[in-house]
């Protein structure tokens, strides 16, 4: 059976960024990609396998 996934997007804080990623690195989600927001700000997207 292929992995299912589940997805995230947050706003990153500059000045918080590594403590955001790690927080929600520990929760279990992986980092997919990095992206400038609609108001200038950056977006992380995330993704973690769903549980059965």
């Amino acid at each position: 059976m292929a992995t299912r996934w589940e997805y995230a997007t947050i706003p990153l804080l500059i000045h918080a960024t590594k403590a955001i990623l790690d927080q929600w690195g520990d929760d279990g989600w992986e980092l997919v990609t990095v992206i400038p927001g609609p108001d200038g700000g950056l977006v992380a997207y995330l993704k973690r396998a769903k549980e059965a």
